[in-house]
């Protein structure tokens, strides 16, 4: 078969795939849905109050050939290598609901979420709920609520919300490592594709993950090794540090009697 139709072929397939990314990858939509999603990452963090989690964001490079001067820069990672980044949210079962595709490699994390759709619409999570993110993103009450941990925790209530924190978000790690395992020859390597194209593969292999997620293809692989955090550049206005107090407080009361939260009554 000439090469030239393998390429229409696998164009072909890949924009089918991504034509049912509205029916394999969204959010909880109903109540009985964000509850579970909700006792999920209760159990992940091993305390009640992170019921109210809808969800852990994180990005990660996808290694590509390196394009052509003069984009070629702005394609290369701080581990100076070209990439198209990759942003997503996963439930507590590690399935996409959220993803984002797209900008090169040397764009910072959190200017990345500021021009998702996620992070513009401010639709998700809902009022009163809120998303697990690491040390790379803002900590924010609005447009969305994401939480990251203390840089520099003091006292016992911040070390243990940290711990807690970590213990619920390395989902999205492993959500990382399961699709990169599955195919290794994506992921591995860089992706022999033209840089337009780079996208639409990687859709095509979210939805399949979310596919085979939900079908209890589960492999067992390590989690992803979490990079070294990125400080957070953005310099954003709204500010999530006393919502994230609030939980940490809770984090001081005794796990049967948990402080009852009203956070939610607060984004007005």
């Amino acid at each position: 078969m000439p090469t030239s139709t393998v390429h229409q072929l696998i164009h072909r397939v890949a924009g089918a795939m991504t034509g049912l990314t509205p029916r394999v990858i969204s959010v909880p939509n109903t109540l009985d849905a964000q509850r579970e999603v909700g006792e999920g990452f209760r159990q992940l963090a091993g305390h009640p109050a992170f019921q109210w989690s809808m969800g852990a964001i994180d990005g990660c490079h996808i290694r590509i050939k390196a394009p052509g001067e003069p984009h070629a820069q702005c394609y290369r990672n701080r581990k100076l290598f070209p990439s198209i980044q990759l942003q997503a949210v996963c439930d507590h079962k590690a399935r996409f609901i959220d993803v984002f595709v797209g900008f090169p490699g040397s764009v910072h994390d959190s200017r990345v979420l500021r021009h998702s759709p996620l992070y513009r619409s401010g639709a998700y999570p809902p009022p009163g709920h809120f998303l697990l993110g690491d040390g790379g993103y803002p900590c924010l009450e609005r447009p969305i609520a994401l939480l990251t941990p203390f840089k520099q925790p003091v006292g016992v209530a911040q070390q243990r919300f940290n711990a807690h924190h970590a213990k619920a978000r390395s989902v999205i790690e492993r959500a990382f490592g399961i699709m990169k395992a599955r195919w290794r020859a994506i992921f591995f390597h860089a992706l022999e594709v033209d840089t337009s194209f780079v996208p639409d593969v990687v859709m095509a292999c979210t939805i399949l993950h979310n596919i085979c997620i939900g079908n209890d293809d589960i492999m067992a692989v390590e989690e992803e090794q979490p990079e070294q955090e990125e400080e957070d550049v953005a310099g954003e206005t709204t500010n999530g540090s006393a919502l994230r107090e609030r939980i940490a407080a809770q984090l001081s009361a005794l796990q049967d009697h948990v402080i009852d939260h009203d956070y939610h009554v607060q984004y007005n």
